[in-house]
């Protein structure tokens, strides 16, 4: 990835150590799996999961406390409690396809049911990428480490601009990616 390492010792200096301090056991990522599946309240992860009582309230408030899930109360019962994505949870939703798909590819042979499909098309999502800032698909090979005081300058000098960034529901023409990254 480049001349430049990241310092592997310095926990404070990657997002990737502090995304793990919050995530990085196996409940948490369940319990945000069940909140993408339309789970909001105490009761329905704890018999969705068969996770301990104990072990949930303490996922939950981390997650709440780290700002990932917030509680509410719920809308037709002011004593219970809702816990709803915020949108740092919903941001997570990437690393979860991600995961996810990465653990259809190389964990046991499961036939996925339900499928996760698209909205519009309903025909199975591909798979997560890496895009650059004007949306080619990038490989390790693609993948630098830089200063930030050299953001925009290529390896022979010329400066670049950044190009439009995709939105959602932008398109990536994936076979035309494919063919220009092979011809390069």
């Amino acid at each position: 990835m480049g001349d430049i390492r990241e310092p592997l010792r310095e926990l404070t200096e990657c997002g990737l150590p502090q995304a793990l301090e919050v995530m990085g056991e196996r409940w948490s990522f369940m319990i945000l799996r069940a909140s993408f599946n339309g789970l909001h309240h105490f009761e329905e992860f704890l018999s969705e999961l068969g996770i301990a009582r104990n072990i949930l309230s303490n996922r939950l408030a981390k997650l709440v406390e780290h700002g990932i899930l917030k509680r509410d109360p719920c809308a037709d019962d002011k004593r219970k409690i809702e816990y709803r994505l915020t949108d740092k949870g919903l941001d997570l939703l990437p690393a979860m396809v991600a995961l996810r798909q990465w653990g259809q590819k190389y964990g046991a042979e499961v036939v996925e049911n339900p499928v996760l499909v698209d909205e519009r098309d309903r025909l199975p999502i591909g798979p997560t990428a890496i895009l650059s800032h004007d949306g080619r698909i990038l490989g390790p090979a693609d993948l630098h480490l830089v200063e930030r005081a050299n953001l925009g300058i290529r390896a022979d000098g010329s400066k670049a601009e950044a190009g439009a960034a995709l939105k959602r529901g932008g398109v990536v023409d994936i076979a035309s990616a494919r063919k220009a990254k092979s011809a390069a």
